[in-house]
């Protein structure tokens, strides 16, 4: 259970507890080692957009955990819209007033988060919008950087590694007991509404490079020679970034946008 929350900020309701319960009770069940460093950076009050990269399905949970059950402070994350859609669990993620964003038409979904930050929440997004095969980070979208200056609120840059050893795109979901998870929050960033939204994420995606490379070379799992879900960079098996953005043009030509609905579901 989370713990206390400030008077403050705004309360977890009962569908967002029940959904939080269920993430996390899949990674209680397998008995997860997490190592997470930087907390110091996230706000004790306040709206702040918490922008992470993406390796597995479930970054958005490892990456917003600490913040809910440490803090006390729920995370209103923002998911393509097909995670709404999962029989059961997207269901609760909607009743949860988590964000949807659909593909092509993202604009009542970031109207949406503003509006979340103003009213000083935590809102999560992951800038790369899909999972990366080559689990380095991938060019990012403007998001996380407009909202956070239009709702005049931090940035802060996180990373998690590790969970795409259980679930990520291409492979069955695996069972890992006791898998080291590492997360590291950064240095937040302080846009201001002058600032450049281009050069506000090009500061941004070099911090998270930064903590990304960190705690890859400090990961508890090492980097095995030819392992799948070891960067190609450490000499491991997954694609390069050039392979990887050929098999994402190859997937974007498929996409087809979907009508859009509420900017939140709830």
């Amino acid at each position: 259970m989370p713990r206390p929350r400030d008077p403050r900020n705004p309360a977890a309701s009962w569908w967002y507890r029940a959904a939080a319960w269920v993430a996390f009770a899949v990674m209680r069940i397998q008995r997860w080692r997490f190592d997470v460093r930087g907390s110091e950076h996230l706000p004790a009050v306040g709206g702040a957009v918490i922008a992470a990269n993406h390796t597995s399905f479930v970054d958005f949970f490892t990456t917003g955990r600490h913040a809910y059950l440490v803090q006390g402070r729920p995370v209103r994350i923002l998911a393509k819209e097909s995670l709404f859609r999962v029989p059961v669990f997207g269901w609760l993620m909607g009743r949860a007033e988590h964000i949807p964003v659909h593909r092509g038409a993202g604009a009542t979904a970031l109207a949406s988060a503003i509006e979340a930050l103003r009213r000083g929440e935590l809102v999560l997004i992951l800038p790369e919008q899909t999972i990366s095969p080559s689990y380095e980070l991938l060019p990012f979208k403007r998001g996380a950087a407009r909202m956070a200056i239009a709702a005049g609120v931090p940035l802060i840059p996180a990373v998690s590694w590790g969970t795409h050893r259980f679930a990520t795109t291409g492979r069955r979901p695996r069972w890992r007991w006791r898998l080291p998870v590492s997360v590291r929050y950064g240095e937040p960033l302080y846009p201001g509404p002058d600032d450049d939204p281009a050069q506000v994420l090009a500061t941004l995606r070099a911090r998270m490079e930064a903590l990304l490379h960190e705690v890859q070379l400090g990961y508890p799992g090492g980097a095995p020679a030819g392992a799948w879900w070891v960067p190609a960079r450490l000499g491991g098996g997954a694609p390069t970034p050039a392979e990887a953005e050929t098999r994402l043009d190859a997937l974007r030509r498929s996409w087809r946008p979907r009508p859009p609905g509420r900017g939140a579901v709830g």
